[in-house]
């Protein structure tokens, strides 16, 4: 069995007394000191997050746009230099190879943020099935990505880069990016993130991480800025009902099972998929991602059942006890007719039975 990669930070981590474990390949941190209090960090103030684990996957040419296009459940075309947006890559079958995030760099220049775990897969998938004049570049061991989180996280930026506009960072949109001089070396920053609150992603060249890592914390620490590790990053994510690939999302998941009919591009298709997901879809949907909040003790968690009436109706696909409401939440899969909100369920655990209520998502609206 082969050793976990490290990202630039790894023996950053360790100087900080980060608890590590192999998360998709990768030795990452997974909480420095509480996990609840990296959490209400992120709520309250801000958290910084090493993400270098994620994949860059670069197009180019003639034929990129038209490429991603195909590939990916969501509008390309109408996309703006300097604009993020969410979509899929699907299979044959209406499933998701991967959730990615597409920026649009130049007339002819696209990248796709991939997950670590789906970086070769998406990397073979989207070669095999790219339009002619289309060039892929898979820039992921090259560079570095920081996710600076929270209410604080425009004014820590603001202190320490500069655009060549002179706009700073915190005059960035949701969901747009630019190219602003670091602590260390230009990066491309994005207001964007997987913790339900505002916030910021950072991608720079890998050399460079550890001197924008320490800048940052340097930086925000009177406001209460802290490093932040993937035990804080999943009960964030999960209070704002986002979903996590290998839980959420697979191979043989459709993007509407999933509640992510607002990133597929129903009106015009055309992407791999498509046709198949539509025909899903008119069979009749059998399942329906829902969040539930559990009314005893306990906590949820990925593969328990989920009964209506004493019936195995489904399963939880995510759980976690959720720090900003004081009570265990998680996702699971049910059937259409049993995802109704205020629906009384049972999660069990341990062969218990706990009384749970499917609730509206997200579990926390975004601070």
């Amino acid at each position: 069995m082969s050793e976990p990669q490290r990202t630039p930070l790894y023996a950053r981590h360790v100087e900080l007394g980060a608890r590590m474990v192999d998360f998709a390949g990768f030795s990452m941190p997974v909480q420095y000191g509480s996990i609840k209090a990296e959490h209400r960090a992120v709520r309250e103030s801000a958290g910084l997050f090493d993400v270098s684990h994620m994949g860059q996957i670069h197009l180019s040419g003639p034929g990129a746009l038209a490429s991603a296009e195909r590939l990916l459940s969501c509008r390309v075309g109408d996309l703006q230099e300097g604009q993020v947006r969410y979509g899929l890559l699907c299979n044959s079958e209406g499933g998701c190879v991967d959730d990615v995030t597409l920026y649009r760099e130049g007339p002819d220049r696209l990248m796709l943020c991939v997950n670590a775990a789906n970086i070769e897969k998406d990397r073979n998938w989207i070669e095999a099935h790219l339009l002619a004049d289309t060039t892929l570049h898979d820039r992921s061991g090259e560079t570095g990505l920081l996710a600076l989180q929270g209410p604080e996280s425009p004014a820590l930026l603001d202190i320490l880069c500069q655009s060549a506009n002179s706009a700073p960072p915190s005059a960035l949109g949701r969901f747009r990016f630019g190219t602003f001089h670091g602590p260390a070396a230009p990066s491309r920053i994005s207001r964007t993130g997987y913790t339900g609150a505002d916030g910021f992603e950072i991608y720079l060249p890998a050399i460079h991480c550890n001197a924008f890592f320490d800048a940052l914390l340097e930086a925000g620490a009177a406001k209460g800025l802290i490093p932040a590790g993937l035990g804080a990053r999943d009960t964030l994510r999960l209070e704002a009902a986002l979903p996590l690939y290998g839980h959420e999302l697979n191979d043989s998941t459709s993007p509407l099972e999933a509640g992510l009919a607002r990133f597929v591009k129903r009106d015009r298709g055309g992407f791999i998929g498509y046709e198949a997901m539509e025909e899903r879809e008119q069979k009749g949907r059998k399942r329906q991602l829902v969040g539930f909040e559990l009314e005893d003790r306990g906590i949820a968690r990925a593969d328990h059942p989920i009964r209506v009436a004493g019936e195995i109706v489904g399963r939880v696909t995510s759980g976690a006890p959720s720090p900003s409401l004081g009570k265990s939440v998680g996702l699971g899969y049910v059937p259409p007719r049993h995802a109704h909100p205020g629906t009384a369920i049972e999660v069990v655990v341990r062969e218990r039975p706990l009384r749970a209520r499917i609730v509206k998502t997200p579990f926390v609206r975004k601070v």
